[in-house]
């Protein structure tokens, strides 16, 4: 981030068109059925960019760009331009730099940071790139082929990136291009073929198939088609290495067979009390603690071996319209961050709308229907609905509120020309600790001012702090380490004491470890993240 004292010198180089931002989209191209390959010509301008001075560094600053974050190397402006197809079409892309520039830089180009957590000071590293004598990157394009959804179809997607500027530390040269020739070629698509009798899958197992029964008479009823497979039938009727992948296959032939859009999966822990708390390794993921089985994802950041994905249920398909495994190099290693060098190739693109209602009981099943119900019946057109509730601070240790800025820039430009009236619940204007007394009394007992503005109901709620199954919290503006006074905004154990029946909100939440499905109330003994027997 570039301004204040650190900013001290703007250089303005000319070129010649707009920088035209960090991305761009195309719509879906049509291709003729005889498969006869067609070609997209086109061409890309950049234009005008800066150089600013960041301590003993120089930056690039493009409006609108996005910047190369691989640690250790230059940070330099790219952007990207989106194109669509119909599914399994074949693409190939060849792009040409033209008006390529040169010039000498008085200070080197600032390298990216690494990922660290909050709190941590940044250092800036230069990677090995500094004392060779070659430009980064080494290529002026690339692009990137997926499947997914885009306007409710599922395509082939082609994200052609742009690196209109290449750095040499050892002569302090940047090379730039103004402009690009862009050519597409494309042939042939995957036909899904499906009758299209069903819009909506619930997987469940049989113990809460007729808790279920009143939800998938009620979607019937509004016209969605909905169609109920058991657990057990998918694990005896489809092969794979377990539950989890046998469960996207029946979801990809519920696809193709049915035409369904949308995915509900039923179940979560079968245990209130014990369970492996989640991931004891790569491959021992154990689908019998489970109604409906999970994906683990494996993530390397030296904290935690993995995480719960149910996006992996959503995307059946890669850009050629194959059944997409998350498992390219075929390890058993579902999702291993690619930053590793390990399984390259996953899209990560949803080609169906998938949702977990991760419930452990009967008696879960029956009260979650039961709101469903009556949300969907009665929430439109209630004066509470048009209500948005914004519960930040999340700041960087200094002044910059980060998530009081960014939950207020998606009301003003997305929810405040719908007639959505906004409630703010702030630390830095005094609104969430409790009696905007700024001590740490007031801090730990701002969850009284979250729950009770929650019970005059709202249509949606944004929070954005710090989180662990067990709360969601946030700290006093000016501190960011884990030992600095909390700002406590809502705790499993005090959920009990809302009263808003009837008044549902859509809630999205920032917060490391909130939403986790796989706890159980004896976890806390092993669980680093619950300090506390917590329940779900």
């Amino acid at each position: 981030m570039f301004g204040g004292e650190k900013m001290r010198k703007i250089i303005a180089l000319l070129a010649v068109a707009m920088f035209l931002g960090g991305a761009s989209s195309i719509g879906i191209y049509n291709i003729h059925p005889s498969k006869e390959a067609k070609m997209i010509v086109e061409k890309e301008s950049f234009g005008e960019f800066q150089t600013a001075e960041y301590e003993n560094y120089e930056t690039i600053v493009c409006k609108g760009a996005n910047y190369l974050h691989k640690e250790g190397y230059p940070s330099l402006p790219y952007t990207t331009k989106t194109y669509y197809f119909p599914l399994g079409t074949k693409v190939k892309v060849e792009c040409k730099p033209l008006n390529v520039k040169s010039i000498k830089l008085e200070k080197k180009i600032l390298p990216a940071s690494s990922p660290k957590p909050l709190g941590i000071d940044d250092k800036i590293t230069e990677a090995a790139i500094y004392q060779k004598d070659e430009f980064y990157p080494s290529k002026w394009y690339d692009y990137t082929l997926g499947g997914g959804l885009h306007d409710g179809q599922r395509v082939t997607i082609v994200s052609v990136h742009f690196y209109p500027y290449q750095y040499n530390a050892v002569r302090n040269e940047l090379k730039y291009a103004e402009d690009f020739d862009i050519e597409i070629k494309y042939e042939g698509s995957k036909t899904l073929a499906s009758s299209g009798d069903y819009d909506l899958l619930i997987i469940t197992p049989k113990e809460f198939e007729d808790a279920l029964q009143p939800l998938v008479e009620h979607k019937e009823s509004h016209g969605i088609r909905t169609l109920v497979m058991r657990v057990d039938d998918i694990y005896s009727s489809y092969s794979g290495r377990d539950g989890a992948e046998k469960v996207k296959y029946a979801i990809k032939d519920a696809i193709e067979e049915h035409g369904i859009k949308y995915v509900l999966l039923v179940g979560g822990k079968k245990s209130y009390l014990v369970g492996n708390w989640g991931y004891d390794g790569p491959t021992k993921v154990d689908d019998s603690l489970w109604w409906v089985p999970v994906r683990y994802v494996a993530l390397n950041d030296m904290e935690e071996h993995g995480y719960l994905s149910d996006l992996y249920f959503a995307d059946i398909y890669d850009a050629e319209g194959n059944f997409s495994t998350w498992d390219p190099n075929g390890n058993g290693i579902y999702g291993e961050w690619r930053m590793t060098g390990r399984d390259k190739g996953i899209d990560f693109y949803p080609d169906v709308y998938v949702g977990r209602l991760a419930c452990r009981s009967v008696k879960e099943v029956q009260n979650v229907v039961s709101k469903i119900i009556e949300y969907e019946n009665n929430a439109y057109g209630q004066q509470w609905f048009k209500r948005m509730l914004l519960i930040d601070t999340f700041n960087d240790g200094q002044q910059l509120c980060e998530g009081e800025i960014s939950t207020l820039w998606f009301y003003e430009h997305h929810m405040q020309d719908l007639g959505f009236e906004k409630v703010s619940l702030f630390v830095s204007d005094g609104t969430l600790p409790l009696f905007g007394m700024d001590n740490e009394m007031a801090g730990r007992l701002a969850w009284i001012n979250v729950i009770q503005n929650l019970n005059t109901g709202f249509g949606f709620v944004c929070m954005d702090g710090h989180g662990s199954p067990t709360a969601w919290a946030t700290h006093f503006q000016g501190h960011a380490s884990h030992n600095d006074p909390w700002v406590n905004g809502l705790m499993t154990y005090n959920m009990d004491l809302m009263h808003n029946k009837g008044m549902y909100p859509v809630v999205v939440i920032g917060g490391c470890h909130n939403s986790e499905f796989n706890i159980s109330l004896l976890d806390f003994q092993k669980n680093e993240w619950t300090y506390q027997p917590t329940y779900e």
